[in-house]
């Protein structure tokens, strides 16, 4: 882990960015319900949370849900491997019409055949929490540490964050 509240951001910034761009995570409900495959929609330029998805309110993810919160993470792994991430937060059903003309895409779209008013349609809201952080750490760079002697898991501590998202 850095002890460098710079590299910190830095660390978070990117992934920030590559979440922006690759959008596709591993969501579940820990041990209640099993990871998926979403789609992470963000606010336009935003660097903090709350991260939406469009769910199917006959799915499980969302039937267990109900009209609570419940406790859930996401893993992401960016296209190029240069940012993995776990994070942790509180998800629910929030379906504000507002936010999803805001998200609403011609993506989404193919999924609901009623449009914005199916009734399949369930909009969720994922306020993260806490997320560790990693930036690349190519293992080819870590042979060539070893090879001049160096220990390179000293090397790659300043490539692991671990922030806070309140």
């Amino acid at each position: 882990m850095t002890d460098d509240p710079k590299k910190d951001a830095e660390i978070e910034a990117r992934f920030w960015a590559a979440l922006r761009k690759d959008m596709t995570v591993m969501l579940g409900l820990g041990t209640e319900i099993e990871y998926r495959p979403m789609t992470a929609q963000l606010e336009d330029d935003q660097s903090t949370g709350p991260i939406w998805f469009f769910g199917n309110r006959e799915s499980d993810l969302v039937e267990h849900l109900g009209t609570g919160a419940k406790d859930a993470s996401f893993h992401f792994v960016s296209k190029g491997h240069d940012i993995w991430a776990t994070v942790s937060g509180t998800l629910q059903v929030e379906n504000n019409r507002a936010m999803i003309d805001k998200l609403w895409n011609s993506y989404v779209s193919a999924w609901y055949e009623g449009g914005k008013d199916d009734p399949k349609l369930a909009l969720l809201r994922l306020d993260p929490q806490h997320a560790k952080l990693w930036k690349d750490g190519s293992s080819l760079v870590a042979y060539a540490l070893t090879l001049l002697g160096r220990d390179p898991t000293k090397d790659y501590k300043d490539n692991i964050a671990e922030v806070s998202m309140r």
